[in-house]
Order: C-alpha cells, then sequence, then structure tokens
C-alpha cells in the first residue's frame, strides 16, 4: 500500500483536477510532492476529516486553528502558491454540487473518506465564533462581533501592532520606514485631509486604542469624542489618554456611532471601522455621520474595498475571516462606498488608494507576532496566534495581489452655498 502522503497528494489532485504546487507531509512520516516546495503538514486524520465534513476554506480554518495542519516553510510561498487552487478559482469555479457529478471527483471522495477514518466529525476550535439567533448589525449583535474580534487581550495586540497601537493601514514614505513612524504618518495624514484647526470637536469612530484621538488633540489642538464597541479597547484608551494628559480635551465612550446625538462636529474619522457597518446599515452609517456634521465638515472613511463581481448577488463573505477574525464583517467595493455617501448627502472629494501600504503595513505585523511567537500564544491562545498569522499573512498576498484594496475617501458636508472649503489643488490638504 502506498504511503499516507503518495495516496493522500493523489486524491487531492484528483479533487482538484490540478497538480498540488506544494509537498504533503503525511502523519506517518511520509512525503510526497515538488521538492524544496514548502510542506502542507497533515498532522493526523483528523485533518482530513475536518475538510471532509466541512469541505472548502471553513474545513481548511478549523484544521488550521485547531493544529491538525501546518505549513512547513515560508508561509507567504505556500499561500501564494495554494492560492490559486483555494481563493483565486474566480467567480466560474465548479460548485461542489457540480463536482458531484463527475465520477472521478465521487471516487477520490470516497479514497478521502476511507483514508481519514471512520470516526465523527471534529467539533470546531474553540476559537471559532458561536452564532446567535437574530438578525445581522443589530447593536446587540455588533458588540458581540466586536468583542470577539477586540477583546483577546490588549497586551496581545500590543506585541503585534507595536507601539503605536493601531490596527489599520499605515502609510509609508518607504518599504524601510519603521512601522511606527508610517502610522504616525498616517494619522498626520489623516489630520491634514480633515484640516484639523485647535479648538475644533472631532468624532472618531470606531476610535480603537486611541491613537488617532490623542494624535489629533495633541498635535492639533481639537478637542475628541472617540467611540468604540469595546469595553478593552476604550479601558486602554482612557489609560493612555490620561497619561497624556489630555482628559479635558479627549472624552473615549463605549458607545455605538447609531447612539451618538451631540454633534455638530467639525470632523468626523472612521478609520477602518466602516467594514462592521453591513451592507444594509450602511447608508443609514453614513447618514448617522452626515447629520453629525456642521455644514462644511468633513469626513475622512478609511475602508477595505474588495473588486465588484459581474454578479454582485453572488458575494459571499470569506469563510474563514467570519468564523474566526471579523463575525459579520463585509467589504464592498469602492464604487458602493461612494455612492453610498452620496446618497446620504456627502459631496465626494478625493478617493486615495493605499493597497500597496496596508500589504506592507500586515508584513510587518506578521513578523512581530512570529518573533514572539511563544509569547504570543501565552497572551492569548496558540489557536488564536495561529488565525492572525494566517489572517494577516493571507491578506498581506491579497492587497500585494489586486484582490483586495484599501481607501481613504474625503467626503464633505457643502453646505447650500456650494462652498467645500476644500483648496482647489487636490492633495493640498491645509
Amino acid at each position: 500500500m502506498a504511503d499516507a502522503a503518495s495516496r493522500l497528494k493523489g486524491l487531492i489532485e484528483q479533487l482538484l483536477a490540478a497538480p498540488l504546487p506544494i509537498r504533503i507531509r503525511a502523519w506517518d512520516g511520509s512525503e510526497a510532492g515538488p521538492p524544496g516546495a514548502p510542506a502542507l503538514v497533515v498532522r493526523n486524520r483528523r485533518a482530513l476529516r475536518r475538510l471532509l465534513w466541512k469541505p472548502g476554506e471553513l474545513g481548511l480554518a478549523r484544521a488550521w486553528v485547531s493544529g491538525d495542519l501546518g505549513i512547513d516553510g515560508d508561509l507567504y510561498t505556500a499561500l501564494g502558491l495554494l492560492s490559486g487552487l483555494i481563493w483565486e478559482r474566480g467567480e466560474d469555479a465548479r460548485t461542489l454540487a457540480q463536482a458531484l457529478r463527475d465520477p472521478e471527483f465521487r471516487a477520490a471522495a470516497r479514497g478521502l473518506f476511507a483514508l481519514a477514518g471512520p470516526l465523527p466529525a471534529p467539533a470546531p476550535p474553540r476559537e471559532e465564533v458561536r452564532r446567535a439567533r437574530g438578525h445581522l448589525h443589530t447593536r446587540r449583535a455588533d458588540r458581540r462581533a466586536i468583542s470577539h474580534h477586540y477583546d483577546v487581550g490588549n497586551d496581545f495586540y500590543a506585541l503585534v501592532l507595536g507601539p503605536s497601537m493601531v490596527y489599520s493601514c499605515a502609510y509609508w514614505e518607504s518599504p524601510d520606514s519603521t512601522l511606527e513612524l508610517a502610522q504616525r504618518d498616517k494619522l498626520e495624514l489623516v489630520s491634514r485631509k480633515l484640516a484639523l484647526k485647535p479648538g475644533e470637536r472631532l468624532l472618531d469612530v470606531g476610535c480603537g486604542w486611541g491613537s488617532m484621538a490623542i494624535h489629533a488633540a495633541r498635535e492639533h489642538g481639537v478637542r475628541v469624542v472617540g467611540i468604540t464597541l469595546s469595553q478593552e479597547q476604550a479601558a486602554y484608551a482612557r489609560k493612555r489618554v490620561a497619561d497624556e494628559g489630555l482628559t479635558d480635551r479627549v472624552e473615549i465612550r463605549v458607545q455605538d456611532y447609531r447612539d451618538v446625538d451631540d454633534g455638530p462636529y467639525d470632523a468626523i474619522s472612521s478609520i477602518g471601522m466602516a467594514e462592521h457597518v453591513g451592507t444594509q446599515q450602511y447608508l443609514r452609517y453614513a447618514q448617522e455621520l452626515h447629520s453629525l456634521l456642521k455644514p462644511g465638515g468633513r469626513l475622512l472613511n478609511h475602508q477595505i474595498a474588495r473588486r465588484p463581481l459581474r454578479d454582485e448577488s453572488a458575494y459571499d463573505i470569506d469563510e474563514f475571516i467570519d468564523a474566526y477574525v471579523f463575525p459579520d464583517g463585509e467589504l464592498a467595493p469602492i464604487g458602493t462606498t461612494v455612492t453610498q455617501l452620496e446618497r446620504a448627502g456627502f459631496e465626494v472629494r478625493d478617493v486615495e488608494s493605499l493597497r500597496e501600504h496596508y500589504a506592507l503595513t500586515l508584513r510587518r505585523w506578521v513578523a512581530n507576532l512570529e518573533a514572539q511567537w511563544v509569547r504570543a500564544k501565552g497572551l492569548t491562545s496558540p489557536g488564536r496566534a495561529r488565525v492572525w498569522r494566517l489572517y494577516m499573512a493571507a491578506s498581506a498576498l491579497a492587497f500585494e495581489r489586486n484582490r483586495i484594496g484599501v481607501n481613504q475617501v474625503l467626503a464633505v458636508r457643502t453646505p447650500e452655498s456650494g462652498d467645500a472649503g476644500v483648496p482647489l489643488r487636490a492633495r493640498t490638504w491645509n
């Protein structure tokens, strides 16, 4: 009988109808595949059962998070080789139902079931979000989703993000710059686009650990209200504000954007928050922010975007991201975002893509995580550390390959006079 790796390689290639570009290392120590390529390590038969009981990305995610599946070799290289088979098959890839009509596919599936053994489906890893009944993007559902992602330990995030504690795309002068300087430059870029002036009021929606609020108050003399749904973020941000001596200028609230009622504000920043809003709530999100701005006030919306589909009704939320990273998060094409902002009454004045900047940022976060891997696992859990390593590395490749992007949209609540107060020359933000 062939060794487990050779059998597994043959069966997988049958299922995929394509050669496997990386090696397979199986639980019996056997290996098969291209020499010198990274190895997909199948540590036990349970990994196969996870894939068979939940075919596709979620089964792979469960095997990875549980530690049943791993990579020996450079993670980016392995993901790059596998991406064409897993993430980049396109809208024309055949569905499972179509594949099951193929006799060769059914024969390969039976072979995998025989190799996996007769035991039942393993329970999902404890890091997988447990779904509650009810509608998406209610206040309660959003609080749960935000808590799942952000309330995993401030020390863990400090290890990954570094001293800046900014969990969004940095702004790089060059790839050789430091992460801290690039994050500081991003906060300053947002401040300049908003034309912040001493004494003005800024609302920072999804304020995270307080970095934008602190920067705006300290460097530009504005009064800031920062809102988040994460209790841990709020506690950390309040301590940072106190340590900076800015409690008279910065207020951090645990508050839903739909509940803010103390406008008008001179400016609003929303950095990496709108991805959590959801398609059905996005127009309301835009309308709420529009109503909170004074006439002439500016909004800076910093948001990840996906590529548009020929049939937008076919969009599905990424299973791995939804189950382990951002529950209920949704990405929209940049054109959709701009349209919704305009429908809410905004005049969109500038759109700037920072796609390559996010790839650089993610690679630095992955490097921070890998450099302190043992400590990272202790600060959260081994499974959650594996989640963050995979999600950030895969996301870096997705940005580099233009599968997703990130954009800063500057919009104005232009008054009836038509004077938007924006400079005649684009990108001169003062």
